[in-house]
């Protein structure tokens, strides 16, 4: 992996490379060829490591699986962007290229070390800013607080990473500068953050993706409502897992919809805050 890019940041990477992978497949769920030119041009670099994920995303031999759910999820997360959008955890998406409807206004928010590769292939506009924090420093609301809503966060496969007590002050901060705004966000279901079945979370997500040992889930909730206990300006809307998804590629998996505990794995929450 490049230097300076950490074992959560490196996530963006697999991201990334999943959404060229599609792209460039037959009948693509996802279009974003953004993605296909970010990837040929850091696989000059990446061609060179000896790291066994650099490896795989040069050799376009991810698992066929992985590609597709991340692309269903990019592509469910594209439909909810509109307004004043904050992208939390923005990696090397292109997000704002894929929904610009000519009214749009983006923020993509990241840990200077991305938005500084990031940069190298998008340039900030009226509508497209590039910030460059942490999301735990709340300084960088100021700079969205110039803009009138109405506001969607958005936070896709960014919460899991994150201590609980960062997530629940974050939300709740977002609640209490921003009412009226919406946060869509992926979550893990804290039964899997149980110590025999993280033990399996942590093999898929180090051994078989191949990620860092700091790249570990450390925050869940138990079910969509869980979030409203946090606050009354919290107003639960809807809910979305990958497994719902009518999808073709999805193939045989589609039946897992019927197993709850597998369909809300890892699935989006979608709240009013008030």
């Amino acid at each position: 992996m490049l230097a300076g890019i950490g074992d959560v940041a490196a996530t963006s990477f697999l991201t990334l490379y999943c959404h060229a992978l599609e792209t460039v497949s037959d009948n693509p769920i996802l279009s974003d060829p953004k993605s296909v030119e970010i990837t040929t041009e850091l696989n000059k670099t990446l061609s060179r490591s000896d790291q066994t994920l650099d490896r795989i995303l040069v050799s376009g031999t991810l698992d066929k699986r992985l590609v597709v759910h991340i692309a269903i999820r990019a592509k469910k997360y594209d439909d909810y962007a509109d307004g004043v959008v904050i992208n939390i955890g923005c990696g090397l998406d292109s997000r704002f290229l894929r929904t610009d409807n000519g009214r749009v206004v983006f923020f993509d928010l990241d840990l200077p070390e991305i938005i500084a590769i990031k940069k190298t292939f998008f340039t900030g506009t009226e509508r497209y800013h590039l910030i460059a924090s942490s999301v735990l420093d709340y300084r960088w609301m100021e700079q969205v607080r110039q803009h009138s809503g109405p506001f969607l966060f958005m936070a896709e496969g960014v919460f899991m990473y994150l201590d609980g007590d960062d997530v629940r002050s974050l939300v709740l901060e977002i609640q209490k500068n921003f009412r009226g705004s919406e946060l869509v966000c992926e979550v893990e279901n804290s039964l899997w953050l149980s110590p025999l079945l993280k033990k399996m979370l942590d093999y898929k997500i180090q051994r078989q993706l191949h990620l860092g040992k700091d790249a570990v889930f450390r925050f869940g909730i138990c079910d969509a409502h869980e979030m409203e206990q946090w606050h009354a300006g919290i107003q639960f809307l809807d809910e979305w897992s990958y497994f719902d998804s009518k999808e073709k590629k999805l193939g045989w998996l589609r039946v897992l919809r019927h197993i709850e505990l597998i369909r809300k794995t890892q699935w989006t929450v979608h709240y009013r805050l008030d």
